[in-house]
């Protein structure tokens, strides 16, 4: 133990600006060409001493965050501490803000947070290619939180490649009532591809040079989402929702990753806050959330 009373780690949410899924494979997932963009909306996760590991959730839609070793947070505490040899003998309370079970990595955010909330806590000086390691091992997009900024990953979403941004985007994000879960959107994937040859993901070099550029015209252009698709036959209603925002001057729409929550992209925060107003009107949303991206991953606050 390092002696601190209590570390507290901000993280933040994603959008996949582009998410190319290809076949299923033989262990049941899919390889992915991935590209994630870290946004400011964040999920606060504090370590403190105990005398076991308990998980308490403030926040939004907090009745549907698993407080018992299911959740990601504490797996993250228990992979941890058994790696140094330790007891995972910490209380995680995770202050959301992040959609819940809403398609932006909520969860997977809150492990990346959790890990490195209990290495200083613990002072294990784990490296960062230890805790990219154990991330991998908790969950595909849980890679990413720790790192945030902006990244394309493949694999399964775990092998990261930094990807270069030349400015700041402005997005609008619409929480749906309830959750998606993701296992069932790639189960209604493989349905609705079903006998058809699906090809390899390739990153969008489009999308790539409009990042770099920070040219939000051109990154509207280039934004994808192969489990859309699936994510509207699901959820139907979602396609109110994209019109809508569309319909108030967004640039483009989209699901996010695998929903319901839904993005926009704005030309700038002018705009973003009339898309956000419209949508709130427009009564296909539960709310309506501005943030700009790239932001940092997982940081000590």
């Amino acid at each position: 133990m390092t002696g601190r009373s209590a570390v507290t780690v901000r993280v933040p949410a994603k959008v996949n600006v582009q998410l190319a899924v290809g076949g299923a494979r033989a262990d049941g997932f899919h390889d992915l060409a991935n590209v994630f963009l870290a946004v400011g909306l964040y999920d606060e996760v504090t370590a403190v001493p105990a005398e076991a590991l308990r998980v308490s959730a403030t926040g939004p839609d907090v009745d549907r965050v698993p407080l018992d070793r299911t959740n990601l947070a504490a797996r993250a505490a228990e992979l941890l501490a058994a790696r140094y040899g330790l007891e995972p003998r910490v209380h995680l309370h995770i202050a959301k803000d992040i959609p819940v079970a809403g398609g932006m990595a909520g969860g997977s955010a809150d492990a990346a947070g959790a890990l490195v909330a209990c290495d200083a806590l613990w002072g294990t000086g784990a490296s960062r290619d230890e805790l990219l390691a154990i991330c991998a091992e908790l969950g595909s997009d849980v890679p990413f939180s720790l790192v945030g900024g902006a990244a394309l990953g493949l694999g399964r979403g775990e092998l990261l490649t930094p990807l270069e941004v030349g400015g700041s985007f402005h997005w609008v994000f619409a929480v749906a009532d309830g959750g998606l879960a993701t296992p069932a959107v790639y189960r209604e994937f493989d349905r609705l591809n079903a006998g058809v040859d699906v090809p390899e993901p390739v990153a969008s070099e489009a999308l790539r040079a409009a990042l770099r550029a920070g040219d939000a015209v051109a990154l509207a252009g280039a934004l994808s989402n192969d489990l859309q698709a699936a994510a509207l036959s699901l959820r139907p209603s979602l396609a109110a929702t994209l019109d809508a925002g569309v319909a108030a001057g967004a640039l483009a729409a989209l699901v996010s990753g695998s929903g319901p929550t839904t993005a926009f992209l704005a030309k700038d925060a002018d705009s973003a806050a009339v898309v956000a107003a419209a949508l709130m009107a427009s009564g296909t949303c539960r709310a309506a959330r501005v943030a700009a991206g790239p932001v940092s991953g997982a940081t000590v606050v």
